[in-house]
């Protein structure tokens, strides 16, 4: 691959990358380490992928697989005292409904769903993403990319009651345009 060709490939898609890196990490050093790197697995690896229109699903799939390899480098080093306390249970207490949400609230919220879900709520919402190439991605089935779809947005939904933001069973609408 020309070095042209590289920076055109890198112009179009780091933007996205970075997005979806930065919902994975929830900070830009890591963000920016993971983008980095799927870049570089590119310049080595990337000639082999006999079909240039999938270059898009590989370099989400390959800073996914970076992500999931980092988590589990730290969990093999996390002691007893770093891990959180456990349960997230939802506020007993009736909380305000709130008509409108804007995309920072909901942005905000979707940094407190489990990465298992993060994921792919991130890709669709965010990156524009077909369920089929979120699976390519993901390396999962569709119908599994669809049911944590739909956790996901539970958790969201979850997230925003206990925060006060929306009432436990208010129906948030998801929609492309509203989590841009």
């Amino acid at each position: 691959m020309s070095n042209e060709a590289f920076t055109q490939l890198v112009d179009a898609h780091y933007a996205p990358l970075y997005r979806f890196a930065l919902s994975l990490a929830r900070n830009q050093a890591d963000a920016g380490d993971l983008v980095q790197q799927t870049f570089y697995i590119w310049a080595t690896k990337g000639h082999a992928l006999r079909e240039a229109a999938k270059a898009k699903t590989w370099l989400f799939t390959t800073l996914y697989r970076e992500f999931l390899r980092g988590r589990r480098r730290e969990a093999r080093s996390t002691s007893l005292e770093d891990l959180p306390p456990g349960g997230s249970e939802l506020a007993a207490e009736e909380v305000d409904r709130v008509a409108r949400l804007d995309a920072g609230v909901v942005m905000a919220a979707l940094q407190e769903v489990d990465e298992t879900f993060r994921a792919p709520l991130t890709l669709f919402y965010l990156e524009d993403l077909s369920y089929a190439e979120i699976a390519a991605a993901l390396e999962v089935p569709i119908g599994t990319v669809m049911s944590r779809l739909s956790r996901g947005k539970a958790q969201v939904r979850a997230v925003l009651a206990r925060s006060g933001r929306a009432a436990p069973g208010e129906v948030i609408p998801f929609k492309k345009q509203h989590v841009s």
